[in-house]
């Protein structure tokens, strides 16, 4: 479990969570249960989504809770963008909270990358493990004492991509 308030991302989007509060304050009383509480849902669920995922175990996971907070910053910057068409924020403001999205979402981008590589790198270990157990089969299937187990974890293997790379010789 990873610790969220170590996380630059997150820090950046709790802070444009309270801006986007504190800049909503003066929106219309109309737009209560319309624009205002869009735009803070997307805002507050960037941050949230962030926590929720550096929680889980899996990286695949956490993975998906990134990507599910970057679609919640676009969502904020569109929404940035309809109140200055609204004219429910100055150009100043729309301009500032628009420039704070942007740095939140390409530190998130970034992040979501590095995690990225990081689901690479441990694919390409799998991969390599999977090998080795492949290998292992092979050998004890051509010893003179044959393992269930070996025999179950070549057949297994058989549509794997050892099995194209050249081990489809050694196995019957």
């Amino acid at each position: 479990m990873r610790d969220y308030t170590k996380i630059k991302a997150w820090e950046l989007a709790d802070d444009l969570t309270v801006a986007i509060y504190e800049a909503t304050r003066e929106f219309p009383r109309e737009e209560v249960y319309s624009l205002t509480s869009q735009i803070r849902r997307a805002a507050y669920s960037a941050p949230a989504n962030i926590t929720e995922g550096a929680s889980r175990e899996s990286k695949k996971d956490y993975l998906h809770f990134l990507y599910i907070a970057r679609g919640s910053l676009n969502e904020v910057r569109y929404f940035l963008h309809l109140s200055g068409r609204l004219r429910y924020l100055d150009s100043e403001a729309t301009s500032r909270l628009g420039a704070q999205a942007e740095e939140v979402s390409r530190t998130l981008t970034g992040l979501i990358r590095a995690v990225e590589k990081e689901c690479v790198g441990l694919r390409i270990a799998a991969a390599k493990v999977t090998g080795l157990l492949a290998m292992s089969a092979v050998f004890s299937i051509h010893s003179s004492s044959v393992s269930p187990m070996s025999s179950v974890i070549c057949c297994r293997l058989r549509d794997g991509p050892f099995w194209q790379e050249g081990l489809r010789e050694y196995v019957r």
